[in-house]
C-alpha cells in the first residue's frame, strides 16, 4: 500500500516505515503529523485518485530529526567590470517516518 501525498508544495511517494526527507519543520523530535492531502492512494490492485485530494485519506508521519544538507557554493562574476561574490548556501530538512496510511 502507497499514496501520493502533497506537502509544503511538493509531491512525495508514502509508504508505510518508509522515512521521507521533507523541508524543514517546526515540529519537536517525535511529534505526530496529520497529512490529508492525498493525491493518489493504491492499495494491491484498487486505485483510489484524488479531485484534487482523496476524501478521508490521511497519512501518519513521526518526526525524527532535523539538519542540514552539504553546503551549495553560488559565484556571481562579471568580466572586466572587477566584480565577483561567492555566496555559500545550507538548506534545512527534516526526516520523518511514515507510520500509517488510512483510508475512509
Amino acid at each position: 500500500m502507497y499514496a501520493t501525498i502533497e506537502f509544503k508544495g511538493k509531491q512525495y511517494k508514502a509508504e508505510k516505515g518508509v522515512v521521507l526527507t521533507v523541508d524543514k519543520l517546526d515540529a519537536e523530535k517525535g511529534a505526530t503529523i496529520d497529512i490529508d492531502t492525498v493525491l493518489l492512494v493504491s492499495d494491491g490492485d484498487k486505485i483510489s485518485v484524488g479531485a484534487p485530494y482523496v476524501k478521508g485519506a490521511t497519512v501518519k508521519v513521526t518526526v525524527e530529526e532535523s539538519f542540514k544538507d552539504k553546503k551549495v557554493i553560488v559565484y556571481k562574476y562579471k568580466s572586466k567590470k572587477d566584480y565577483h561574490r561567492t555566496i555559500g548556501h545550507r538548506q534545512q530538512y527534516t526526516k520523518v517516518r511514515v507510520e500509517d496510511i488510512v483510508l475512509a
